[in-house]
């Protein structure tokens, strides 16, 4: 793969991440509870499976890096007290669930869903497990931070019925971590991901970032060596998104102290040849696996998916997404809770959801949906089939991005052969930029809505 310090320049500009399309700017309080309460009803019938997320916000210490919705804390009766809106908040859309609709899918994250206590955690997943239809085959995954995580938590995930986890280690360096303020020793991450093992778990992934302050070649391949050794079923090395205009805390991190472009280009190389060398296949927008691995295989037989929970093999699902900040989805709607912690609870206390904003999507917004789809998770477009489904001529449609994508041909990023839009090895580190092309609501002018992304590397 080659990768110039030039391309970085170009293309580090900001955009969307397209865990949806459109993206959650463009949200409105016009579509509130009545409305998802209403799609929720005529929703049942349609022979599609669910997929659960239920997001917990605590954390013990705040990582100032952190992009999350989350409550830093080391006061548990507040998880107590969330518990209580979250169990009526499950209840009361379960209500509304056909029984014989099964959830494929069971994500929690956060925030740390394992700053709940070990009885916690078996009390919320057996509330959950209770109210829908788990699939014996549910693929059911849960987010960890490694420091205050006991044994104890991880024979509460495993009796549970949970099957995956997801470490977040970001970078062993000392230096590194002390200006994050995330401080866990590698003999930590080593005991922690030993007890994963031990306790079954056949996918753990591990979560690495890149980008943050004082990282070179030199600090960062040390944690690469050391977590490659470990072997991790599924690795993402996220690019950090330095967006302190909507996460206040990330002001404590001086932007001197972030590396350069130059840094970042040759950290890229790093991270794509030692991973490649180490059988591990790059499936895009930070996202690594074994090559035996399901989403290795889904994206090879074009069965791969992306959502707010990022790459999944059940593409037929509905999203129900429970606790504060979590994004709900059907195949028409997207619709998303307060934002705020003491707003959540006050609109679960008031008897009803606590849904905030939503949008329902229009026929353009599928077609282009569908289109950022195939980039993102095939690594091509079949410009033929494409319009055949969707029963437009692709080019007359995507006029409006046939110049953008000559100009990412140009420089290697994509191939246009006759039909088709492929992404080459080098355009795969640049995902989001190949999407954009087909985003709409990039080209408009709000004076409403005015989105500011993080930059795409």
């Amino acid at each position: 793969m080659e990768l110039a310090i030039s391309l970085l320049e170009k293309y580090s500009k900001a955009g969307p991440r397209y865990t949806s399309y459109p993206t959650a700017p463009y949200f409105t309080e016009a579509f509130g509870e009545k409305e998802w309460l209403g799609e929720i009803n005529t929703t049942q019938g349609l022979g599609r499976d669910l997929s659960l997320y239920v997001h917990v916000p605590f954390c013990d210490t705040l990582c100032y890096y952190c992009g999350c919705n989350m409550v830093a804390t080391h006061d548990y009766s507040k998880a107590d007290t969330y518990l209580g809106y979250l169990f009526q908040e499950i209840d009361r859309v379960a209500a509304l669930t056909a029984p014989d609709r099964q959830a494929k899918q069971v994500h929690w994250g956060g925030g740390t869903p394992t700053f709940l206590k070990p009885a916690d955690i078996r009390r919320l997943f057996q509330h959950l497990a209770s109210r829908f239809n788990i699939a014996p085959d549910a693929e059911i995954s849960c987010e960890l931070d490694p420091r205050e995580l006991s044994r104890e938590h991880i024979a509460a995930l495993a009796e549970s019925g949970f099957n995956r986890v997801s470490m977040g280690v970001q970078d062993l360096d000392e230096t590194v971590q002390k200006a994050v303020n995330r401080v866990q020793p590698e003999a930590l991450i080593r005991q922690v991901f030993n007890w994963l093992r031990e306790a079954g778990f056949e996918s753990i992934n591990i979560d690495l970032m890149v980008g943050l302050p004082h990282q070179s070649v030199e600090s960062f391949t040390p944690t690469l060596d050391k977590i490659v050794e470990l072997g991790p079923d599924r690795l993402a090395v996220f690019n950090y998104a330095h967006v302190p205009w909507m996460k206040k805390h990330q002001k404590l991190i001086l932007e001197s102290d972030l590396p350069d472009l130059t840094t970042k280009l040759a950290l890229q190389k790093l991270i794509m040849e030692r991973l490649a060398a180490e059988g591990y296949v790059y499936i895009g927008m930070d996202h690594f696996a074994k090559a035996d691995d399901e989403i290795v295989k889904a994206q090879k037989a074009k069965t791969l998916y992306r959502n707010f929970q990022g790459y999944t093999t059940n593409r037929n699902c509905d999203i129900y997404a429970f606790g504060v900040s979590a994004i709900s989805q059907t195949e028409d709607v997207y619709v998303q809770n307060a934002k705020n912690l003491a707003e959540y609870q006050r609109r679960i206390g008031s008897g009803g959801l606590a849904t905030e904003r939503g949008l329902r999507i229009s026929r353009d917004d599928k077609i282009r949906r569908e289109a950022i789809s195939n980039i993102m998770c095939d690594l091509e477009l079949d410009k033929a089939k494409f319009g055949v489904e969707w029963e437009i001529d692709f080019d007359t449609f995507f006029a409006d991005a046939l110049p953008e994508l000559q100009e990412l041909a140009a420089d290697g990023l994509v191939c246009l052969e006759p039909g088709v839009i492929k992404v080459t090895e080098t355009g795969r580190i640049f995902l989001r930029n190949i999407a954009m092309p087909f985003d709409a609501y990039l080209r408009q002018q709000s004076v409403e809505i005015k989105p500011r992304y993080s930059k795409t590397l």
